[in-house]
């Protein structure tokens, strides 16, 4: 073969095999242009261990983590439970309250997902365990936490008008997806700066009579699990996070219950 005619046949063969292989990445449900999506996603999220860029890996089952500082804590326990098993990405920050879900999710969409960004994920998730609630129960003035003389940030009619929308959202987006909804974690019972005792009952009451009409959700009673180990799992008192011990052990639940609906 003459040297001209050589080069044209090594040039095409590596367009062919590159071809080939952003095909059968496609396929599978990968991106083709990791390092556009790890730009985009630097651009995009936080820079706490939680939010570190996840390859989606081919043939692994795509599962998204979508809620509050309680979940943030208890992410890297939820992948490195379920390595090997599924592909878990979280929210790009925190989820925040109600209202602001499906913006959120739109915005990732936009951010991450082709055909918005090229070369971006191409896949659809296979399992989204979420929550929303903590924040929509606090209570505000001039952005910061205040019990006494602040406004809560949802009502719980809001909350419940913004949570029927997230269920019918994420049903029409993701039809083939596993829902799973995570209650809200209790508000310790001396209360917590912004927040009062009591109200993650009520607010987990009022997101059980809207799952109701959504039986196909399936429902984490993270609050259930949780509230017994309170003042062992706790950081500090008036304070509604947990420790290493109380993240690890929730993060062990929600990858159990994410594994039995894989």
């Amino acid at each position: 073969m003459k040297r001209r005619a050589f080069v044209k046949y090594i040039g095409a063969t590596t367009l062919y095999m590159g071809a080939v292989s952003c095909g059968a990445s496609r396929l599978f449900g990968n991106s083709c242009d990791e390092a556009v999506c790890k730009e985009a996603w630097k651009k995009l999220a936080n820079k706490e261990e939680a939010f570190k860029y996840v390859t989606p890996e081919p043939k692994l089952p795509k599962v998204l983590l979508y809620g509050d500082s309680i979940s943030i804590g208890y992410t890297p326990t939820v992948q490195a439970k379920l390595e090997g098993k599924a592909n878990v990405f979280r929210i790009f920050n925190n989820g925040g309250s109600s209202d602001t879900f499906i913006p959120k999710m739109e915005k990732m969409k936009q951010t991450m997902f082709e055909p918005y960004l090229k070369g971006g994920w191409d896949f659809k998730w296979d399992v989204i365990h979420f929550n929303v609630g903590l924040h929509d129960l606090k209570y505000l003035k001039e952005g910061k936490l205040d019990a006494k003389n602040g406004k809560q940030v949802n009502s719980i009619e809001t909350y419940k008008q913004n949570l029927n929308e997230i269920c019918l959202y994420l049903q029409k987006e993701f039809p083939k997806a596993k829902l799973i909804f995570a209650t809200t974690t209790a508000v310790p019972d001396e209360g917590a700066d912004g927040r009062l005792a009591g109200d993650s009952e009520r607010y987990n009451v009022a997101a059980r009579e809207v799952l109701a009409n959504y039986p196909s959700i399936s429902i984490n009673d993270l609050y259930s699990f949780t509230k017994p180990h309170a003042k062992e799992w706790h950081i500090k008192p008036h304070d509604v996070h947990y420790n290493n011990l109380g993240k690890t052990a929730q993060g062990e639940q929600v990858a159990q219950i994410i594994a039995q609906n894989l």
